[in-house]
């Protein structure tokens, strides 16, 4: 038989790997998605743990300034501080809950018109929505004390229809002016946070596949029961997206009360921003902050049960 026509060596199989390998290779691997984590947490640990513990010691501290303060566990910081501010706690949440809501009627007609009617005006009008976030907050607020200044055209007009005397029957303003009245601090609160509210209505009505609105209205739904029973429901994890991250941040706002309200018009956290850095009483303050945290925990957990949305969180 000459060499052209042996036969091929088949090669060796090759070994297993040992079972240590397989063992270490295995461990490996699932070491992968902790390292993955771990910037993550070191982050959680540093900004939000910390503070939060180094809070919590603070809260149950006695002393003064001049004498330093010392961990007393003395909890009865807590009730005190709730029931000399519990006014602010419900000026807080009723004016965030008013801005909430206004938001929301704003918005979803807006965050609708940009997912289905806007076609090649849609990039358009996102950026216009995104582009109050290139200005400070500061300067946004403040640009509200001209709007609604007293000689402004806001205030002019508003007198000329006789609006304010409804508003000041109402409550929400005081004679002829709007500034430092409830109704500009709602009007700042609502200006300032509703991008928050459009974006994720925006993307969840974006999401809604339109070849729905056609088979409802091939079983001869009107405009509006296609509304209420396609584009609303399907659009709710956006509707409970934006009303949360709405109502939180308004909640611990002290910048628009500050600026466009009075003292009669002070929310939480004007008093916790100022028992922080004006008063000086940190035990206090931060009790405050502790029970704005724990009511704002409250009123979300309740506010998604109710919306049937515990899957969001």
């Amino acid at each position: 038989m000459t060499a052209a026509t042996e036969p091929l060596a088949t090669p060796a199989p090759k070994a297993p790997p040992p079972p240590e390998a397989l063992r270490r290779a295995a461990a490996r691997r699932r070491r992968v998605p902790y390292l993955l984590l771990l910037a993550g947490v070191a982050w959680l640990l540093v900004f939000f743990v910390a503070p939060m513990v180094y809070q919590a010691s603070t809260s149950v501290q006695t002393g003064t300034l001049e004498d330093g303060f010392k961990v007393t566990w003395h909890f009865a910081t807590y009730w005190d501080a709730l029931s000399e501010y519990w006014p602010h706690f419900v000026r807080s949440l009723a004016y965030a809950a008013i801005a909430t809501a206004l938001c929301l009627l704003i918005g979803y007609p807006l965050a609708y018109t940009i997912a289905f009617r806007a076609g090649r005006w849609r990039n358009v009008l996102l950026i216009l929505v995104i582009a109050p976030f290139f200005t400070s907050f500061l300067i946004r607020t403040l640009a509200w004390e001209t709007i609604l200044s007293d000689q402004g055209p806001v205030v002019s007009f508003l007198n000329s229809v006789h609006l304010l005397d409804v508003t000041s029957w109402l409550g929400v303003t005081q004679g002829d002016r709007v500034l430092a009245t409830p109704l500009a601090v709602v009007c700042g609160l609502t200006y300032n946070f509703l991008p928050f509210m459009i974006l994720p209505l925006y993307t969840s009505l974006e999401r809604v596949d339109g070849r729905l609105h056609e088979a409802a209205g091939d079983l001869y739904a009107t405009p509006f029961t296609v509304f209420r029973k396609v584009t609303f429901p399907l659009s709710m994890p956006g509707v409970v997206a934006g009303t949360l991250l709405t109502f939180i941040p308004a909640s611990g706002d002290y910048i628009n009360a500050e600026l466009l309200g009075s003292t009669n018009q002070q929310m939480i956290g004007n008093v916790i921003e100022s028992q922080f850095l004006r008063v000086l009483d940190y035990p206090t303050a931060a009790a405050l902050s502790f029970l704005l945290m724990a009511v704002i925990l409250a009123v979300v957990t309740l506010y998604i049960r109710r919306a049937g949305t515990e899957e969001l969180v």
